[in-house]
């Protein structure tokens, strides 16, 4: 299904070819990625589980993100709906990619609930992320900095790897 099309960007469901595309750019790019992650991802969708999109820049897949009406992990479990695993490709930042591909995330989760949340990796990998989804309107929860799925406690020792996360959320409707 096609939810976006300008002609440039095309905003699509994720296909089965997908998770090995975005796997070999990534790994171009000196990202540490397999297939598998997007592959669990189509595997959820097929449960019915997860909404999972891809972008495309003039035709070449750039970018995915997947919704979860039901999100069972982190700081918003059973209570909304979450946006997860979003990444754009580095040589099609900057294009609008991002912000359509968030755009048709956050519609589609509009339909679960008025509200709508994510985490967000606390390294400097994240940056760019981090700073779009500040810029786009979302807010920390306040629950503080979470890893490995739970709140990381005062004074407790962690790793600034990909599961030290903040949870962040955004009003879709007043």
């Amino acid at each position: 299904m096609v939810y976006y099309s300008d002609g440039k960007i095309t905003v699509r469901d994720l296909a089965e070819s997908d998770p090995k595309v975005f796997a070999e750019g990534e790994r171009a790019q000196g990202w540490e990625a397999d297939e598998s992650k997007l592959e669990k991802r189509l595997a959820e969708r097929e449960e019915g589980r997860a909404i999972c999109l891809a972008a495309d820049w003039c035709g070449e897949p750039a970018g995915y993100v997947s919704v979860y009406p039901k999100y069972e992990h982190g700081a918003f479990t059973g209570r909304l709906p979450m946006i997860v695993d979003f990444a754009v490709l580095e040589k099609f930042r900057r294009r609008g990619v991002g912000g359509k591909l968030m755009d048709v995330a956050e519609e589609i989760a509009g339909r679960f609930s008025d509200e709508v949340g994510l985490g967000v990796g606390l390294n400097s990998g994240y940056g760019s992320a981090q700073r779009m989804y500040c810029k786009r309107g979302y807010l920390p929860d306040g629950s503080g900095v979470w890893y490995r799925d739970r709140v990381c406690g005062e004074y407790e020792d962690c790793r600034n790897d990909d599961d030290l996360v903040l949870y962040f959320s955004k009003k879709l409707r007043l």
